[in-house]
């Protein structure tokens, strides 16, 4: 049984998504990251960055102690190992597929997170920012856009890197980008919508869904003005 820290974040999705592509057993454990459970004791000793998705696997592949881990890579690595699905074994295909996750974690994704912020979440609107992340947000977009043009996934087969970077492209009007633009990419993405596992992913966490205005003031405050000192610390 996983136990899966989660709240409906793209990060968060890569996690429901590869569980449910899998079939592996797991139970939601929500954080709440708008009222701060993210700074709550016992998640933090889960995940010391204050950062979710988390995992407690209550049965590794070894047979021994449970193994507590977080950040979305490292937990996608982890269950592609554990199951021995979604990760080619193929050296030269596994360092393909790999490369294509750290690109998620390392520019897709903070860059994208950056986008969203500045357009949408900041309290001035600042035009040089803007600017800044939605281009950066495209070349990324390009990027892939060039891969996909040699192979129907990122990294030839479906593997963990499209289940890594789908959660980030589905907010793409968000960001500022219209898929018309990325062919190859437009056709990946429309392909992997209709998974049924990726369905089943979101249906999961649907119920967790902001609804309603805003993000109030203490919110924001939880959100975006953390510091090293955590603020139900003062």
């Amino acid at each position: 049984m996983i136990d899966l820290y989660y709240w409906p974040t793209p990060n968060g999705h890569k996690i429901t998504i590869f569980l449910e592509e899998t079939g592996l057993a797991y139970r939601i454990k929500p954080v709440d990251i708008g009222k701060g459970d993210q700074f709550k004791p016992e998640f933090l000793a889960i995940s010391p960055n204050n950062r979710m998705p988390a995992i407690i696997d209550r049965t590794p592949a070894d047979g021994g102690p449970e193994v507590a881990l977080f950040e979305s890579g490292a937990i996608l690595l982890y269950l592609a190992e554990k199951t021995g699905r979604l990760l080619p074994t193929d050296l030269r295909e596994r360092m393909r597929a790999l490369q294509w996750l750290f690109w998620q974690v390392g520019g897709l994704g903070p860059m994208a997170g950056q986008n969203h912020h500045f357009a949408k979440y900041a309290p001035a609107r600042i035009p040089y920012a803007i600017e800044r992340y939605r281009n950066e947000t495209n070349r990324l977009y390009g990027v892939l856009d060039r891969e996909l043009a040699k192979s129907p996934y990122v990294a030839g087969d479906y593997s963990i890197a499209d289940i890594a970077c789908y959660p980030w492209i589905v907010p793409h009007a968000d960001q500022g980008q219209d898929l018309d633009d990325f062919p190859h990419l437009k056709r990946w993405f429309e392909s992997i919508k209709t998974r049924p596992a990726v369905v089943r992913a979101y249906a999961a966490g649907a119920p967790y869904e902001r609804k309603g205005p805003d993000f109030s003031a203490l919110e924001r405050e939880i959100l975006f003005g953390q510091t090293a000192e955590r603020p139900d610390a003062k």
